[in-house]
């Protein structure tokens, strides 16, 4: 068992390693960005990255919006279950995130989308819409990439498959994207 402990940990080391530090600072200015402008940040991913979308969305509309001073305006599109499943019964899965980008986002709002396989559905087709309607999108994926990392303005490839590490290294993307302001409040200015 130790000996599979240790690899996992290096495996997860390889993983933390392969983020690429130029996209996330970009990511971080793109943030920048649309605090500045009062722009919208949306969020969405399911399962592990759905969590992982609601932990982001806390961090930086809490957490980051206390220590600047200013306020995210972030929301996590994993968050409202009663709209989530209408659109879910009422037209079809594919269509829980991008309903709701339909009645909140506006041209130059920001989406990141989380996936490990790049590949989910309902994802595709919220960037999709996205782009069309002029927001400017990300997305965190794993290795293989999938439909999203073509389309996202923005992309940033965890060079791993398994969706544990991926997540996890998803998850401190996350991190980085809302400490960047709360340990240097001077770069939202």
């Amino acid at each position: 068992m130790n000996q599979w402990i240790s690899e996992y940990l290096l495996a997860q080391k390889a993983a933390f390693d392969s983020i690429p530090v130029n996209a996330v600072k970009e990511l971080i200015g793109d943030l920048r960005a649309a605090l500045r402008a009062g722009r919208n940040i949306f969020v969405f991913g399911n399962g592990g990255s759905a969590a992982n979308a609601s932990h982001f969305a806390t961090d930086l509309g809490k957490g980051a919006s206390d220590k600047i001073r200013k306020r995210f305006r972030v929301l996590s599109l994993n968050d409202n279950v009663s709209w989530m499943t209408a659109l879910a019964n009422d037209y079809s899965y594919e269509d829980v995130f991008v309903g709701q980008l339909q009645n909140y986002a506006a041209p130059g709002d920001v989406v990141l989308a989380l996936s490990v396989s790049g590949n989910s559905p309902n994802c595709v087709k919220a960037l999709a819409w996205a782009r069309e309607n002029g927001l400017r999108t990300a997305a965190l994926v794993g290795a293989r990439r999938g439909r999203m990392a073509e389309m996202a303005d923005r992309v940033i490839v965890i060079a791993d498959t398994h969706y544990g590490r991926v997540e996890d290294a998803q998850m401190s993307i996350c991190h980085m994207l809302c400490y960047a302001f709360m340990e240097h409040p001077e770069w939202a200015d």
